[in-house]
């Protein structure tokens, strides 16, 4: 059974990160309404999952990553402004974590769920504008996996990647050897090696080591991730 943790109304949410939004010369001149847009747009672009939490338990905001992240299987679930949590054993230590940053300003990781479902979460609290503004705390969930799938093609299409090369790829970033990755696609191991080679110098890599740290590290943009999606289905027929 969940345990409930966050209730808040839609109005709520909305009154407390227009409250929480950018205080520069352009909302002073008017235009508090868009650039909470733009904030929220901003936020949305990021391919990590971040929850605004005011007063310890209360949603303000989740992004895009977020609600696509909160399926049935993660240990948080967000139901309608409600944050939830799968297991019971997980309540104290994530409750303990949002006090620490609230009230003290700590900031902590902490590992939710079992196996397979488990991740990392990171609560950070965010600073405090001015004595009437709520206290807010940030929480941001970790990879579930070193290189996401639609990291690997969108690296691909950039740099020219054949279907089989991807394909290559995508295996050395799970770290399947080269005979491994031969025998699951049945072919010999120097056609494999011939494949890294031509990655590697497409990609400028110095050596696997390096080729699967450059899809590690790509900007975590949810938008390039989506474009990099519709350009794998629209090559899936083209020939390697």
């Amino acid at each position: 059974m969940f345990d409930l943790l966050t209730p808040c109304t839609n109005g709520q949410a909305h009154a407390a990160f227009a409250a929480l939004s950018y205080e520069g010369p352009e909302r002073r001149g008017g235009m508090p309404s868009i650039l909470r847009r733009w904030l929220a747009a901003m936020l949305d672009e990021i391919d990590y999952g971040m929850l605004l939490l005011l007063d310890e338990n209360r949603v303000a905001h989740a992004n895009h990553a977020a609600r696509a992240e909160l399926d049935a299987d993660h240990p948080l679930q967000l139901l309608g402004d409600e944050l939830r949590l799968r297991r019971g054993q997980d309540v104290a230590p994530l409750c303990d974590a949002l006090a620490a940053a609230s009230r003290r300003g700590l900031r902590k990781l902490l590992t939710l769920g079992e196996a397979p479902n488990r991740i990392s979460v990171a609560v950070v609290p965010l600073p405090a504008f001015d004595p009437e503004h709520q206290r807010a705390t940030l929480l941001v969930f970790g990879k579930r996996q070193m290189c996401e799938e639609l990291s690997v093609h969108w690296f691909a299409q950039a740099h020219g990647l054949t279907i089989a090369e991807t394909q290559v790829l995508k295996a050395l970033c799970t770290g399947a050897l080269p005979s491994g990755i031969a025998k699951s696609q049945g072919v010999a191991i120097s056609t494999v090696r011939t494949q890294i080679s031509s990655i590697r110098s497409k990609t400028g890599a110095a050596s696997i080591r390096d080729l699967v740290r450059q899809v590690a590290v790509l900007p975590p943009l949810v938008s390039t991730l989506r474009e990099a999606s519709s350009w794998s289905r629209a090559t899936s027929s083209r020939p390697s």
